[in-house]
């Protein structure tokens, strides 16, 4: 499928065999029993290698996944509030919150304003930036607090040393509550049962 002649030819084992006609790098595959694959080709001449092509198309998968287990998809989040909001439904809003910054997640918190509280959007203003205040040890402003239509919002980027904290914690919760239970516990727990029974 290799049209263009002629070829920068790479060997088998990664050495340089240099420009040579496509038909006898194709030859050349053949008696090596291998494929001929275009590795590269945008340059001129088009760098060509005989190798195994399955190995090959395995490598690149493995790499793909490889990059792609690395990366950290970071999801945005939204918590909404009312100008008039209640002080505990803030406080279980704003945990939530929390919770979603120390997961790694961007939040979009917004203010949502209905009928005559639009007049008042100092209201909205001040619940964002308590929430900012409260925050800012795992919490940094992406986006200052802004009126759009009948929201003001505002977004907060987690603090990569807690979210990096948090996980460390996390992994290490989890290594103990892998340890084996103790034979000492377990009769301790027998004895409990057998005294409420």
């Amino acid at each position: 499928m290799i049209n263009i002649s002629p070829v920068r030819l790479i060997g088998p084992n990664g050495e340089q065999v240099g420009i040579i006609p496509i038909n006898e790098a194709k030859a050349r595959a053949r008696d090596a029993n291998l494929d001929l694959v275009e590795v590269s080709p945008d340059s001129r001449p088009p760098v060509c290698r005989v190798m195994d092509f399955g190995k090959f198309q395995y490598e690149q998968s493995k790499k793909a996944k490889l990059a792609k287990k690395r990366q950290h998809v970071v999801q945005l989040k939204e918590m909404r509030y009312r100008p008039k909001i209640d002080e505990h439904d803030y406080q279980f809003k704003t945990n939530h919150v929390k919770e979603f910054l120390e997961q790694g997640s961007k939040v979009r918190i917004f203010v949502r304003f209905a009928g005559r509280e639009l007049a008042h959007p100092d209201q909205g203003k001040q619940i964002l930036d308590r929430i900012a205040t409260e925050l800012i040890d795992i919490a940094t402003i992406g986006q200052e607090a802004k009126l759009e239509g009948k929201r003001m919002t505002m977004i907060l980027n987690p603090r990569p040393e807690v979210v990096k904290a948090k996980q460390q914690q996390r992994s290490k919760d989890a290594k103990n509550k892998d340890k084996p239970v103790g034979v000492e516990e377990v009769q301790e727990d027998r004895v409990g049962e057998n005294q409420t029974e």
